[in-house]
């Protein structure tokens, strides 16, 4: 990945049942074979551990230079 993931970056992660993309997490903690992650809406971390091709930086809604 050309954006490496640092603690603290906003991303989405992609959902195992269909592939699509969720928002509304970052990146808790970094380890030997992938990433932690924090759910923004409560804090939690998940129990599960995510490998870079299934998190991506998240994505501005709105994109218009006065913004």
């Amino acid at each position: 990945m050309a954006d490496t993931l640092s603690t603290g970056d906003k991303v989405e992660v992609r959902r195992k049942f269909d592939a699509q993309w969720a928002k509304g997490f970052e990146v808790a903690e970094t380890t030997e074979t992938g990433f932690r992650v924090r759910r923004l809406s409560d804090g939690d971390i998940l129990p599960v551990e995510f490998l870079e091709r299934d998190l991506r930086k998240e994505s501005r809604r709105n994109d218009f230079w006065w913004m």
